[in-house]
């Protein structure tokens, strides 16, 4: 049986782990950038996607 190259591992890992930092990074100072009003995130959550009082 071959031996487990856990240094390998470990090295995936911290990369999955960086960039998923970075993204949350990106995403966050996207929204401190994005002007007040366009947030429409979080005004789409309180509806349900085939809600009949939900504007067109």
């Amino acid at each position: 049986m071959p031996k487990r190259n856990y240094q390998f591992e470990k090295r995936q890992k911290d990369l999955a782990k960086k960039a998923k930092r970075e993204e949350k990074r990106l995403k966050r100072l996207d929204r401190a950038n994005r002007p007040e009003g366009e947030d429409g995130e979080i005004a789409d959550v309180d509806q349900a996607p085939g809600d009949p009082n939900q504007p067109v």
